[in-house]
């Protein structure tokens, strides 16, 4: 279930809770008189199944709540009520199905922002990969692929690309443009600070690293897990089991593929620097394509599920 706090001007208030009765999957609905003060007005409290919330913030945004009130949703991790549960079972689908594209939306804009903690977190990652790759430690690429969080901006985009807004799908591409540039460039320069102090080796680099050659020799299974790895993420995202996207974070190669082709390039090494920028690209374009389709798939079938029964009686 979501708990729904909107807040509404006195005179709006009526059409309000007249869209969260029509609403099936809605439960506890409570109005506040003139208990808001900035802007003024009264607060109407529902929740609602997860299934029917979309339909509900889609009837809202109409209603141009977000111009002339607000709207703020939480989801709720316990919910002992007998109501709560006719509402699940009366609203169509299943809630870990169901997606909200309004949080959807949120959150991958947050999550795309090219900022100063989005750039360490990338440029640390890819840091700690250069270290791996030069001592062959599998953990240690491991460990980079888990802190990297580049896939925030690959799901904005996705998201962007669905929705058509060319906003967010340039913020996204601002961060990953970015990002990965700056944090290639740092990491060569951290490769030549390290051969400097004796810690990196050109030898170490150039001979055979059985544990992660695969980085920097693409083949075709470099896209097929890319392509099911953005599947999986954002099936994780829409059904908010986060939880899931740490398996995504380490089953990609885009930031390990950065780190070596930073030390490659740093060490002059023009073949492993253009097979890790293949294996950085197709990894990057295997999300991207994944996620678009996951999502398209996605919405179409919740706009049959809407059509067989819809939320709104």
């Amino acid at each position: 279930m979501l708990h729904l706090r909107i807040i509404s001007p006195a005179d709006r208030t009526d059409e309000i809770v007249a869209l969260a009765e029509r609403t099936v999957g809605v439960a506890h609905l409570a109005v506040l008189t003139g208990a808001a003060r900035s802007p003024q007005g009264d607060i109407v409290l529902c929740d609602v199944a997860r299934e029917a919330a979309d339909e509900l913030l889609e009837a809202l945004g109409e209603a141009g709540v977000p111009q002339w009130g607000a709207i703020a949703v939480d989801g709720v991790d316990l919910m002992l009520s007998r109501r709560a549960e006719v509402a699940k079972e009366e609203a169509p689908g299943e809630g870990a199905d169901a997606i909200v594209w309004e949080s959807l939306a949120g959150e991958t804009h947050e999550e795309s922002t090219l900022t100063v903690t989005f750039l360490a977190f990338l440029t640390v990652a890819t840091m700690l990969a250069a270290c791996g790759v030069i001592i062959d430690s599998a953990i240690l690429i491991v460990g980079a692929m888990a802190v990297g969080p580049e896939f925030g901006p690959l799901a904005g985009l996705c998201t962007a690309l669905v929705r058509r807004t060319p906003r967010l799908a340039w913020r996204s591409l601002a961060a990953l443009l970015v990002g990965f540039p700056v944090a290639m460039l740092v990491t060569g320069g951290f490769s030549l600070l390290m051969d400097w102090l004796g810690l990196f080796h050109e030898a170490k680099f150039l001979a055979p690293r059985p544990q992660t050659a695969f980085i920097w020799q693409p083949d075709a299974f470099s896209f097929i897990v890319a392509f099911l790895a953005g599947i999986a993420g954002i099936l994780s995202l829409t059904s908010a089991k986060s939880g899931a996207l740490i398996g995504v974070a380490i089953s990609v190669t885009t930031v390990p593929a950065a780190a070596n082709a930073a030390v490659a390039l740093s060490y002059g090494n023009w073949s492993e620097t253009r097979g890790s920028a293949v294996q950085l690209a197709l990894n990057l374009l295997g999300i991207v394509i994944a996620g678009t389709l996951t999502l398209l798939a996605q919405k179409w079938f919740w706009a049959r599920q809407r059509a067989r029964g819809p939320a709104r009686a």
